[in-house]
């Protein structure tokens, strides 16, 4: 079958697809310009360019033709474990230059400047400014009380026991429904915001809060939301009943997602806590979009023209 060629100019903004669907026991395969989902109880389409996250979970099979329009669609496929508590692998975002990814490797790569945009990511969590005299360690103090208060009040708001934040993906259903539900919630945000970060041209693993996992970056931006979008649902859920959690609490994220708008905000809140303007950021997306292929220009050495001998070059360079 002949394909046109899909220029990722011409694909909706990341900003206005849905959020992300969760299949599990289907085949999912490619049916014009949608993916068709082949379950027991029939056959569902997705206009596959409007889709921000697909979630494969268990007992789930993808044709090679639909991961193809998937990912020339630009969404990004995560394979997760049942109820979400595991994470396998994931397919490719939409970006094609690496402009944001060095920017990114460029600030996590100094102190002063990775740094300043730890101070950033804390106190975009905070109403009232912070007090310039604090230390790191007195706002990670603070932000540690943040937490704790939010659990706390959504424990009051909603009637539901909290004994502390218990993940225990290798016992899953020795834990209590809250924490289910939490587990749960945060699995869905996360896959959202890797998708936002991959389509944004960024790297999961360059994180500043967190560092050391492939996801470090996915978290850092993930805890933004949570105190608002993810810990009220997920004592909400658990409030009504005990019952299919998982399910519930990944419908109900859907339209918490959409209702506030994430969609919108991620790719911005990135760009803000980094220090870019936004117009910086779709820069990017701009880059490259036509053709993928399209062969990028050759690095130059900064202070130095193209004539300078190389052991000119090394010779300054001694020391740094």
């Amino acid at each position: 079958m002949n394909r046109t060629p899909i220029n990722p100019q011409d694909l909706p903004r990341f900003s206005d697809k849905l959020s992300y669907l969760y299949v599990e026991h289907a085949v999912v395969d490619q049916e014009e310009h949608a993916i068709a989902l082949y379950r027991q109880d029939g056959i569902s389409l997705m206009p596959v360019a409007a889709l921000g996250v697909l979630l494969l979970g268990p007992g789930t099979k993808v044709t090679h033709q639909a991961v193809h329009s998937l990912s020339e669609n630009g969404c990004l496929v995560l394979w997760i474990g049942e109820h979400g508590v595991r994470y396998y692998a994931q397919g490719m975002g939409l970006a094609r230059s690496a402009r944001n990814l060095q920017r990114q490797a460029s600030l996590a790569s100094h102190p002063v400047t990775r740094l300043k945009v730890v101070v950033r990511m804390y106190c975009k969590r905070f109403k009232e400014p912070m007090d310039p005299g604090m230390t790191l360690q007195q706002l990670r103090g603070r932000e540690g009380i943040r937490v704790r208060e939010a659990y706390a009040h959504a424990s009051a708001e909603y009637g539901v026991p909290w004994n502390g934040r218990s993940y225990k993906r290798d016992s899953w259903e020795n834990a209590d429904p809250v924490n289910r539900a939490l587990s749960c919630a945060n699995s869905c945000l996360y896959g959202l915001v890797h998708a936002a970060i991959l389509c944004g041209g960024y790297s999961p693993g360059l994180g500043f809060i967190h560092c050391g996992k492939q996801l470090s970056f996915v978290y850092d931006i993930a805890d933004l939301y949570k105190e608002h979008l993810t810990i009220p649902a997920a004592f909400r859920i658990a409030a009504e009943s005990p019952l299919d959690i998982e399910t519930r609490i990944r419908r109900t994220l859907r339209d918490v997602f959409r209702g506030e708008k994430l969609m919108e905000r991620i790719l911005p809140d990135i760009a803000s806590v980094l220090g870019m303007g936004r117009n910086e950021q779709e820069q990017e997306l701009e880059e490259y979009g036509e053709d993928a292929a399209l062969p990028a220009e050759w690095w130059a050495p900064s202070g130095f023209s193209q004539e300078t001998p190389i052991g000119q070059i090394l010779e300054a360079c001694v020391g740094d």
